[in-house]
């Protein structure tokens, strides 16, 4: 088949197998000097030619033809547009007329590699651009994309472009391009200076720390008969970050003894590598007390440590640290309002802790309102304490009433507690007075009995003694117990006093042997009731005896009458029966 080209092609076009020189004037081709093909695939020969040849007529029918190298003088014609040599199915996808040659290659293999050259027949006019052959090679395996990331140091919050670019040799069928970056990125496909093509997808990204060391991957598929091709490329992302993460350690962890050797150690991710400067809090505010990223010295105090991690991107201050000396525990304070507390009163109850660390404020809790809101609070002094607090009413249950609060302060390891109690003292009214008699039951006119008045009062109370009469109410003794000589019977009860108040017993009665009337008792027992109020309530008694009495004698008579009538039904069935 080859021979058979070769002859066609020398019987239609003289020369063609001639010396290059001797047909090479006058023609000038733009043509990349190099280019990679796929083998399976497609390839697209940019081309352009031009003449300043007077000969050259673009009038006339022009034909291209492309030859293949296989010696220094032996050129093979693989194709020509007039149709009469086409080896390798070539087909010239430009305007000749506008002197475009563009050809495009199909379904390449590898034994296509070779030296090609490109002539003009434009009769009589013929030339070859024998100084500007075209070097295809032709391989079995794709290319691997490019990963094209901004020249320069990266840094965080900053704006990027990334691309991922490969080679199109055949733009009519370009490479698939995948990533793990964002996967529905567009796929361009871009015709180049020199006339190639490139396929690329891109992604704007703003970079964060999280990127640094962060593996780009992208892929390329390339279709070919009878599937495809792939190519994989991976780059690394190096980005800048401030300081992360900063925090601040000791060692020994937990309770150190005065005069011990610690060690404060400062971590943080930066990049590039952070430096470190120590810091403790005073009553001044913070001061350095060292640089480094290890921080060693003898405990004289403790106190509230923290460090900052610093590169030219930023800084960051870590967490607090508190450096606990052990025996050394602050109790809560507990305040209560000053001044005589009394009942029905309301006050304020708070229990404050020194916060040495007010990072890491102690932890308050007492026997009052378990969810009272803790707050650390910076004093005048630039020191700090926390405190909890509640409003309560008082009354005679909260004297003597224990309040207790503790402080759990946190330290390495673990924690360490202070405890406080306090007494509440409360003033208050007179409560459950009562009076009682001795002996009790009835005693014989002219016998000595003792009268003993109680109550619960603060300040204590004084008592008065008083005795139901006819007349009311009188005056009888002053004092906790009365003591007398029974002349007669009657209600008696005391009164118990103090500044806040007075309460009365309920009345006790003294029973003689003569026993008083009904009236006499209603008198002493209920002292200041008038005559005419008795009157009508012994009224209301007595029509009430009546009414009840009628009824009892009506029922009487009714059971009686039934009964007779019974008795006189039987006499008669007894008289039927002996008449019978």
């Amino acid at each position: 088949m080859l021979t058979v080209n070769m002859l066609l092609s020398v019987f239609f076009f003289p020369g063609t197998l001639a010396d290059c020189g001797d047909i090479k004037a006058g023609l000038k081709i733009t043509i990349p000097r190099k280019i990679e093909a796929l083998s399976g695939s497609c390839l697209e020969i940019p081309c352009i030619y031009d003449t300043d040849d007077t000969r050259y007529d673009r009038d006339r029918i022009t034909y291209a033809v492309w030859m293949k190298n296989f010696g220094h003088y032996s050129n093979i014609v693989i194709f020509n547009s007039s149709g009469s040599v086409n080896t390798y199915s070539l087909n010239i996808i430009g305007n000749l007329t506008e002197k475009n040659c563009t050809t495009l290659f199909p379904n390449l293999m590898t034994s296509y590699t070779d030296k090609y050259f490109f002539r003009i027949e434009n009769w009589p006019f013929r030339a070859t651009a024998c100084d500007d052959p075209l070097n295809i090679t032709v391989k079995d395996s794709p290319w691997s994309p490019s990963i094209d990331i901004p020249v320069g140091d990266l840094k965080e919050h900053q704006s990027v472009t990334i691309s991922c670019s490969a080679l199109t040799p055949c733009p009519h069928s370009p490479p698939e391009l995948t990533w793990n970056l964002q996967q529905d990125s567009d796929r361009q496909t871009e015709k180049n200076t020199d006339g190639t093509f490139t396929t690329k997808i891109q992604e704007t990204i703003t970079l964060s720390d999280t990127h640094d060391g962060y593996n780009i991957s992208c892929s390329a598929r390339y279709p070919v008969n009878g599937g495809s091709k792939t190519a994989e490329t991976e780059v690394t992302l190096s980005v800048s970050y401030a300081p992360k993460d900063t925090s601040a350690s000791i060692s020994p962890s937990g309770l150190v003894s005065a005069g011990s050797w610690v060690e404060l150690s400062c971590s943080s991710r930066a990049k590039p590598p952070a430096s470190f400067t120590w810091f403790r809090n005073s009553k001044h505010g913070a001061i350095n007390v060292s640089v480094g990223k290890v921080y060693s010295f003898n405990v004289t105090e403790g106190g509230e440590y923290y460090c900052e991690a610093r590169n030219r991107l930023g800084n960051v201050m870590s967490p607090h640290i508190c450096l606990n000396i052990k025996d050394s525990s602050w109790s809560p304070s507990i305040n209560i309002p000053v001044g005589d507390l009394k009942e029905h009163q309301s006050v304020t109850i708070s229990c404050s802790a020194l916060t040495p660390c007010p990072h890491s404020p102690p932890e308050l809790t007492w026997n009052l309102q378990q969810d009272s809101e803790r707050q650390t609070e910076k004093n005048t002094d630039g020191t700090f304490t926390t405190k909890i607090q509640e409003i309560i009413t008082l009354s005679d249950t909260h004297d003597g009433y224990n309040i207790s609060c503790s402080a759990r302060y946190p330290v390495n390891g673990g924690s360490k507690t202070a405890e406080t109690e306090v007494t509440l003292s409360v003033s208050y009214a007179p409560k459950d007075t009562s009076a009682s008699i001795s002996p009790s039951g009835l005693v014989s006119a002219g016998s000595w009995v003792e009268l003993s008045c109680s109550s619960r009062a603060k300040p204590p109370a004084s008592f008065t003694w008083f005795w139901n009469s006819k007349h009311g109410a009188i005056n009888v003794s002053v004092g906790q117990v009365y003591s007398f000589n029974v002349t007669e019977g009657g209600g008696y009860y005391c009164e118990a006093t103090n500044d806040l108040g007075t309460q009365r017993s309920a009345v006790t009665l003294l029973n003689t042997e003569e026993n008083p009337t009904f009236i006499e008792h209603f008198f002493n027992l209920v002292p200041g009731v008038s005559l005419y109020v008795i009157l009508k309530i012994l009224g209301i008694i007595m029509f009430c005896s009546a009414v009840c009495i009628f009824q009892s004698w009506f029922r009487l008579s009714n059971k009686q009458a039934k009964k007779n009538t019974e008795e006189a039904d039987d006499v008669n069935r007894v008289m039927e029966v002996q008449a019978s």
